[in-house]
């Protein structure tokens, strides 16, 4: 099978396979009502918007995400980095997203990344982080979500040096084009990351199929 990955801009992105899972939706526009699981990674205003997600969420939809952003919602399921949640066939596994020597996302905090494994697919979406020794760790990703704008996250240079590190198959930059970060940074990244990079423009989609390729 394959899946749709659709960059919805800055931090968003909507995946389209036997089910419908949005990532931190914001500034979405119309409504669209389509999504079966919604996650969302930390509280800061450009993840965590209620307004977004009741646009893009659908009668049946869950809601994962970390500790803070469900006391808030008041609903939906707390997902820890390390942790599992099942839903139908698609596996939701917590990562690690902190920065290293900055102020803006601690480790305490327990905010999230995520591994989506969906349709044969995984997608390692990494959240406001910097290039942290956990990514080491994954396996088999298939496509590498890495922010890339600087500042609050890793620069194009280190989202590049993780894309090393993590070794999938394809990687992307997200993280540019609105609050920080421009195109320059996104081209800098596919530059050092190599053939296996890929830069979308807001809207634009990548299918990915069940065997490590994309189209």
């Amino acid at each position: 099978m394959s899946v749709t990955l659709t960059w919805l801009g800055h931090a968003s992105f909507k995946i389209e396979g036997s089910l419908v899972v949005y990532i931190d939706p914001w500034k979405i526009g119309k409504e669209r009502k389509d999504g079966n699981l919604i996650l969302v990674s930390h509280t800061h205003q450009d993840h965590w918007s209620t307004n977004d997600i009741e646009k893009v969420r659908s009668e049946d939809s869950l809601l994962i995400g970390a500790g803070d952003v469900i006391k808030a919602a008041g609903e939906g399921d707390v997902l820890a980095p390390g942790g599992i949640i099942e839903f139908g066939d698609i596996r939701i596994t917590g990562t690690p997203a902190y920065n290293l020597r900055k102020p803006f996302h601690p480790r305490k905090k327990q905010w999230l990344g995520f591994v989506i494994d969906i349709d044969g697919v995984r997608i390692y979406y990494a959240g406001d982080t910097d290039r942290i020794p956990e990514m080491t760790d994954l396996e088999d990703i298939d496509l590498a979500l890495l922010p890339a704008g600087g500042k609050f996250t890793m620069n194009a240079s280190k989202a590049a040096a993780a894309a090393g590190d993590i070794g999938a198959v394809q990687s992307m930059p997200y993280h540019w084009g609105t609050i920080i970060g421009r195109e320059s940074d996104a081209r800098q990244f596919a530059d050092l990351a190599g053939d296996d990079a890929v830069v979308l423009n807001p809207g634009e989609s990548l299918i990915i199929d069940g065997s490590g390729g994309a189209a």
